[in-house]
């Protein structure tokens, strides 16, 4: 039998222009306000992982009509609610998946049962049922509130929710259950994560207030409020274009541009970073798609420097620590990331 080898040898310079794949949080709260909307709801760079099919054949599951058009190309006719499904709701290893879609549930007169593959399966969901029960749903499991286990919704009161730490997958379900709770829902953040549930709750025709008062981020959504159908661009994922823009930093002689990607100011810690360590990236075509802000980013070979980064810019990069490391490894002097 013939043993298998690779070889590897230094290459040259990185020069091009490429687009990032679609950004998944977005895409996962795209299919899921499609199906809660009522009418159609046109969907354009969705990230076609795994994860993210989960979520539409979750939504099928819920009662949507999700159709596949073409690369990317997404419709959804949504029907104002969900629907009990006929089977069991099958997550895989989107966590963020799981999370919204049981907060939406919620506030319907339903009961879903969810489960996942071995690694969501270990993962507990108190976080999010939690707040979820304060409202009024009642949930079935297993210990530690993991999966699978059986949500029944419904008849939801108001609560205002202080996140006993940051996640935007809680604040998103709390919301997403909202819409259906008497009084509607509030949220307050102690530090600001990411709000992309808060800014397509806008663009899919709701009313949500957000302010910033005491150092807190307060949210509040009013109850009795329907969504209808839209048009959401999936801009491209600040975490897949890391990889080529700091493969261009490190590498003499490259200049690379990724297109159409995501710059909303609660993702681009890594970006914030890499430009205080002395990196040559700079960013143009900045325009607007679907209540985001999106623009092309170009990185150019730098000789960087390493950098403290503060605990309080780990929300906007969580996802970018690896890479970051990498980076580092060819800055001159020590990269502290603290807060992570």
């Amino acid at each position: 039998m013939t043993s298998a080898g690779l070889t590897a040898k230094r290459g040259g310079p990185l020069r091009g222009r490429v687009r990032a794949p679609g950004d998944k949080s977005i895409s996962h709260r795209a299919l899921i306000f499609g199906a809660l909307a009522t009418g159609t709801t046109q969907i354009e760079g969705l990230l076609e992982g795994d994860d993210v099919l989960r979520t539409a054949q979750a939504m099928r599951a819920f009662g949507a009509t999700v159709t596949h058009l073409g690369p990317g190309a997404w419709r959804v006719e949504g029907k104002g609610g969900f629907a009990e499904p006929d089977d069991v709701v099958d997550c895989g290893n989107a966590g963020t998946g799981v999370r919204l879609i049981m907060g939406a549930a919620a506030g319907f007169p339903i009961s879903a049962t969810f489960t996942g593959d071995a690694s969501l399966r270990g993962r507990p969901m108190n976080r999010v049922m939690k707040p979820l029960k304060d409202m009024g749903a009642t949930f079935a499991g297993r210990s530690g509130g993991r999966l699978p286990l059986t949500l029944q919704g419904g008849s939801l009161k108001r609560i205002d929710y202080r996140l006993p730490e940051p996640s935007a997958q809680v604040k998103s379900a709390v919301l997403l259950a909202g819409l259906h709770a008497q009084g509607g829902a509030g949220v307050i953040e102690p530090e600001a994560t990411r709000d992309h549930t808060e800014r397509m709750l806008r663009a899919f025709g709701a009313t949500i207030h957000v302010e910033d008062r005491d150092g807190e981020r307060h949210i509040d959504l009013p109850g009795g409020q329907t969504l209808t159908g839209t048009r959401i661009i999936v801009p491209g994922d600040p975490s897949s274009a890391a990889f080529p823009l700091v493969a261009a930093l490190i590498t003499p002689g490259s200049e690379v541009t990724v297109e159409g990607v995501l710059l909303n100011s609660l993702r681009t810690g890594l970006f914030t970073t890499l430009q205080e360590m002395g990196a040559d990236l700079t960013i143009s075509n900045l325009r607007d798609a679907g209540g985001e802000q999106v623009g092309d980013v170009t990185a150019r070979h730098s000789a960087m420097r390493g950098v403290d980064v503060p605990p309080e810019r780990a929300p906007s990069m969580i996802d970018e620590y690896p890479i970051l490391a990498v980076a580092a490894a060819f800055a001159d002097g020590p990269t502290h990331m603290r807060g992570i």
